[in-house]
């Protein structure tokens, strides 16, 4: 089955289009900067008081700040992070994507699948909605191995034995082929921890910026997944098969940065910068498709929903188990799953 299609302009008027579509390489930059100084800042906190409440609020400040720039990112797969093709690469891969191990272009050629076939079976992120509702209990294994490192740790190792290359081949092809896949990501790495060992807090890059990459932001990566998409009305319905979820300062400062939580919005005019999103949700608002849009309250309440199956029927492993099934035949890497966005 094929999802129904809106037009732009069955959404809003001519100039409502241009003024939202409007893209600014300043602001692009601003959110890119606001995401480091964000970064330093608590980088900062921790080497000026250290202890276990300022770690735990850096890691989740950080976290967040990482999936923020995995969103910048995502706008620069749209070409929406900059006015212009180049800048917008450039921004996109070296103070975005690198960063966090990711890679644009990669990233560009599998999401617009997801645009593409939304919910439907020919969807590859299919596989990080369809396994729900689920109970609480599968819920809080999740939970455990996000926030433990295990799904980050995972993704990474895929991520890591994926660019190795096959085996069999010589040395040299498997260099380049590794160089490939994650040179320029180990680059960017290694040029941060010698910054903050140039100012004297080497310390920080693996447990204030591994550590964070591998557990808070894995938790608050599903969050958004099971936002996103999961447990909505209609499929069919480019409305109602994506979701849109209200936040409030904490919830943008710790779990959905950078406008990511205007889905709906997004899907709907895909070519958008993330900033004017919120200008499309006013304006939808007031349109006569309203009603039915899929809008929830809050996080908590999709997580009410997405979490809403009996207890009696929880089965560990099973979801799991279904996952890997409907995984079979697409090519995923662990850095394309954890960003279905």
């Amino acid at each position: 089955m094929t999802a129904l299609r809106i037009r732009a302009r069955d959404l809003m008027t001519d100039a409502e289009l241009v003024e939202v579509r409007t893209r600014s390489s300043w602001k692009g930059m601003a959110l890119i900067a606001h995401a480091w100084v964000l970064i330093a800042a608590a980088i900062a906190l921790v080497a000026w008081w250290p202890n276990p409440l300022t770690y735990l609020l850096a890691v989740a400040i950080i976290g967040s700040r990482q999936l923020g720039l995995a969103i910048l990112m995502h706008d620069g797969a749209h070409g929406s992070l900059a006015d212009g093709d180049r800048l917008n690469m450039f921004l996109s891969q070296w103070f975005c994507a690198y960063p966090i191990f990711a890679e644009t272009r990669a990233y560009r050629r599998y999401h617009l699948q997801h645009h593409a076939h939304t919910q439907q079976d020919s969807d590859p992120d299919l596989v990080l909605s369809a396994p729900f509702p689920i109970t609480e209990a599968s819920y809080r294994r999740k939970f455990i191995r996000d926030i433990t490192g295990q799904t980050g740790y995972q993704q990474r190792k895929a991520q890591f034995l994926n660019a190795l290359g096959d085996p069999s081949w010589p040395l040299r092809r498997r260099l380049a082929y590794f160089w490939e896949q994650l040179g320029p990501q180990f680059a960017v790495n290694v040029v941060m921890f010698a910054l903050l060992a140039l100012v004297g807090v080497w310390w920080a890059y693996p447990l204030l910026w591994l550590v964070p990459l591998l557990t808070w932001m894995m938790v608050i990566t599903r969050i958004r997944n099971i936002a996103e998409h999961a447990v909505v009305p209609d499929s069919n319905d480019p409305l109602r098969n994506t979701r849109t979820t209200r936040a409030g300062f904490l919830e943008r400062l710790f779990v959905a940065p950078y406008y990511v939580n205007y889905h709906l919005e997004h899907h709907l005019l895909f070519y958008v910068p993330c900033y004017n999103l919120p200008r499309v949700h006013a304006i939808l608002l007031r349109g006569p498709q309203a009603s039915r849009m899929e809008v929830q309250p809050s996080y908590l309440a999709v997580l009410r929903l997405a979490t809403a199956k009996a207890a009696d029927q929880d089965r560990p492993g099973q979801i799991v188990s279904n996952a890997r099934r409907a995984r079979a035949g697409t090519r995923m890497n662990g850095d394309q799953a954890a960003s279905g966005f």
